[in-house]
């Protein structure tokens, strides 16, 4: 039952988080960790689904910290040039709104604050949760969040080969 109601939020958690290949397999992992500890689960759904999502994210920043270990000893991956071409793809389409530009300028801490709260539409409670504090500091750096991003989006520079002068704008002499 738990499963069957959570598993497609986490495996979409994971999705905006991971490379979509390697979402089922985390999500899945997360739910083998979730079965390992199912007398820590929490009864209430809000609170469980948060649980499960801190447990996704402990996951993926895992596979992260083994992901920079590996590219430090020069291992490459064989998929490494299907991996390339595809964030290039997907940099040239994200560079051409605003706020995917201004979405990249924040840091981690405030991409992670925003996402739990538009994209996984989490409460205070259970994003803090998610991330292991308190909900205080998480509206505290939920708070933060927007005024950068809010401070990114006011202030982003012209794309290239963007026309400078603007339409209905003349100059008086």
């Amino acid at each position: 039952m738990l499963y069957e109601v959570i598993y497609p939020d986490v495996l979409r958690f994971v999705q905006r988080r991971a490379h979509p290949d390697h979402a089922e397999d985390v999500a899945a992992d997360a739910f083998l960790v979730v079965w390992r500890r199912l007398d820590e689960v929490p009864r209430i759904h809000e609170d469980a689904r948060a649980w499960i999502f801190g447990i996704a994210r402990n996951i993926l920043l895992n596979a992260h910290r083994g992901e920079q270990r590996r590219q430090a000893l020069g291992v490459r991956l064989a998929d490494a040039t299907t991996r390339l071409h595809l964030d290039e793809d997907t940099h040239a389409v994200m560079s051409r709104v605003d706020l995917s530009r201004a979405w990249r300028l924040l840091s981690e801490v405030h991409q992670e604050a925003l996402g739990l709260t538009v994209f996984e539409d989490l409460a205070a409670p259970q994003a803090a949760a998610v991330l292991g504090i308190s909900p205080v500091a998480f509206r505290l750096r939920l708070s933060r969040a927007r005024r950068a991003l809010r401070l990114h989006l006011e202030h982003l520079p012209e794309p290239a080969g963007t026309p400078t002068a603007s339409l209905g704008r003349t100059t008086t002499p």
